[in-house]
């Protein structure tokens, strides 16, 4: 770590289709800019009937043996993550028959898929694969999570994980949607991954699957007052600080997602991110935008007032792919990473 880089949408969404096939022109982009990292969120219902969670069909587990080798032959990092896992995602919740924090059964599948993967992926060294456990758990309070009960099942899968495979690393998202440090899990022996969506009237602006969208005044930056603060670069580190807290006990912080959807206008967007990104670099955070191609990337996002530029067969937003690059640290600078 710090790795950076963009998360793929090759497996996210199910509508009963088979997972696309590695997007190998947008990998080669990727490592001709020098991107290390790719986290890859899936759907269990690609290859589970129904709840029939303990049998899968692990020919689709052949895609993901795909999507890890054609990063492996670019020298990417892949971070497999569980974005719709047995009772819980954070999109369309009421579609799961059972609970994460509440039914048994979610649990032991929840866990089961973990040990499927870890037997699966054993021997593949952690430079290459780390497991991203859960996608954004939600709210304190909500579906029944507490901060005891989820603490209890992050440290139950870890231990199923290293029981099978001691040295894989994992990776645990933030409470409330991947915002909210857990402390209680800092000696886990995990990243923990936070999100670089606040203020959200601003990075979700219009967002019709955000429930917060509705009635928000055109967003400005430095200077937008929302929940509670008057957002600047100030206001982010002091969101962050509780993060810094986790990261002084010798926790690696990552963040998994960020971005801006294509609804803030571009001047806005940029002015955030340059003080968003700016504040990872100084941090030395790693970090990855929420998406590639399409709304919230770099290619092709639809923003009012992008420049684009051809490069590579993609219509590219210069300035935002600019602002990415100098917002990495050198690579020598990086500390490196062990299996």
């Amino acid at each position: 770590m710090p790795r950076y880089g963009f998360n793929v949408q090759w497996m996210v969404s199910f509508g009963g289709n088979p997972p696309a096939l590695p997007d190998e022109k947008a990998l080669d982009f990727l490592a001709a800019q020098g991107f290390d990292f790719v986290r890859m969120p899936t759907d269990y219902r690609f290859w589970t009937r129904g709840v029939d969670y303990l049998h899968p069909d692990e020919r689709v587990f052949e895609a993901l043996d795909g999507y890890l080798e054609a990063c492996q032959r670019r020298g990417i990092h892949f971070s497999l993550n569980l974005h719709r896992a047995p009772g819980y995602c954070i999109n369309g919740n009421h579609l799961e028959t059972h609970n994460l924090w509440l039914d048994s059964v979610a649990q032991d599948a929840f866990t089961f898929l973990w040990e499927t993967f870890a037997r699966r992926y054993r021997g593949v060294p952690s430079a290459a694969l780390s497991f991203d456990l859960l996608n954004e758990p939600p709210e304190i309070g909500q579906y029944g999570l507490t901060r005891e009960n989820h603490e209890a099942l992050m440290r139950r899968v870890a231990r199923a994980v290293r029981a099978v495979d001691p040295g894989r690393e994992m990776v645990i998202d933030g409470l409330g949607g991947g915002h909210l440090a857990l402390p209680e899990l800092a000696d886990l022996g995990a990243i923990h991954s936070a999100r670089g969506y606040q203020p959200m009237a601003l990075s979700h602006y219009r967002a019709g699957w955000w429930e917060g969208h509705q009635g928000l005044a055109p967003p400005i930056y430095p200077g937008l007052a929302w929940n509670g603060r008057t957002w600047d670069r100030e206001a982010l580190r002091d969101f962050y600080q509780p993060w810094l807290e986790v990261r002084a006990r010798g926790v690696t912080i990552h963040v998994g997602e960020c971005g801006c959807y294509n609804q803030t206008p571009q001047p806005v967007a940029l002015r955030w991110l340059r003080d968003l990104l700016g504040l990872y670099r100084e941090l030395g955070w790693g970090f990855a935008f929420w998406n590639f191609q399409g709304a919230f990337g770099i290619i092709d996002h639809g923003r009012q007032g992008a420049r684009f530029e051809s490069m590579n067969g993609y219509r590219v937003d210069r300035e935002l792919l600019d602002l990415i690059l100098e917002s990495r640290l050198p690579r020598e600078m990086n500390a490196p990473v062990t299996s």
